[in-house]
């Protein structure tokens, strides 16, 4: 058995009670009331990334589109920010851990034998973008706007590409990551920004290659 079978399996025994997603929000809400994670306090204000015209999706995600259209399509009714309160500043920190603690990380290649494929990880593994989507749809369920969650292509600390799901807030936007178990302002991630899903159509829009400061991956 290789190491990708043998981690599905694990996995699917690990989660065959219940979907991944709506396992996970059931934790989440649990924990939330049982308050197993300590309050935080609201991060301080910072500025909210700047977009400079329309940018084109990646292959894969027209792919995901045409797959689940629904995932992919704007409602101009929903706020395109929320509103930061300590709730749901709680909330984006313990979906960020529970699904980078689920979700078992392997590329595109040894998953699917494909360079590039978006998709839920319903077997319990995934890449970047998967582990993303699947924390959008659970905050989703949770109650957050999906036009204020916007999937994010970035170059991440080795040069490489990488997925984030970046929160547009009234305090700025903050940025969900596989890579880190704590949720950062976009200026503090280190990476170089270069587009993401708009927020007023189902185009996406052109971040420049804006850079942020160096941090360490984990912390």
């Amino acid at each position: 058995m290789s190491r990708i079978d043998f981690l599905k399996q694990t996995k699917r025994r690990l989660l065959a009670a219940a979907g991944i997603g709506g396992a996970i929000l059931s934790t989440v809400a649990a924990t939330h009331s049982a308050h197993a994670f300590p309050q935080l306090n609201l991060p301080v204000m910072s500025a909210a990334i700047l977009s400079s015209g329309g940018a084109g999706p990646t292959p894969a995600w027209i792919a995901f589109c045409k797959q689940m259209p629904a995932e992919c399509a704007l409602d101009a009714s929903e706020p395109a920010v929320i509103t930061l309160n300590s709730e749901t500043w709680k909330l984006l920190a313990e979906v960020n851990e529970r699904v980078n603690a689920t979700i078992v990380p392997v590329t595109d290649q040894d998953h699917w034998g494909v360079a590039d494929r978006w998709d839920y990880p319903d077997d319990g593994v995934g890449d970047c973008e998967d582990i993303q989507i699947l924390k959008r749809r659970v905050l989703i369920e949770a109650g957050l706007p999906r036009r204020a969650l916007r999937m994010t292509v970035v170059i991440d600390e080795l040069g490489a590409g990488h997925a984030v799901l970046m929160v547009r807030t009234d305090r700025g936007d903050y940025i969900l990551d596989n890579k880190r178990s704590v949720v950062l302002p976009w200026q503090e991630t280190g990476y170089r920004y270069v587009k993401r899903e708009g927020s007023e159509n189902a185009a996406w829009v052109w971040l420049g290659n804006q850079a942020a400061p160096i941090v360490t991956a984990t912390k």
